[in-house]
């Protein structure tokens, strides 16, 4: 990208016990979001937490 912003196309997501999902934050590689689900699923809590890709639009990408 040449406009000087950042691409963050890698999302953690947080689903708690009553099934709401929560954005965790965005990260620019897949290695990272993945180290930081890690990271926060084993503090044994019962949240999941998993990684998504995000498409140009903003949306999860298939």
């Amino acid at each position: 990208m040449n406009d000087g912003t950042v691409t963050l196309p890698w999302l953690v997501v947080r689903q708690d016990d009553n099934g709401n999902r929560y954005r965790v934050g965005r990260y620019a590689t897949r290695a990272e979001a993945e180290r930081i689900a890690d990271s926060l699923d084993g503090r044994g809590h019962k949240q999941l937490y998993w990684v998504e890709r995000i498409s140009r639009a903003g949306t999860p990408a298939d």
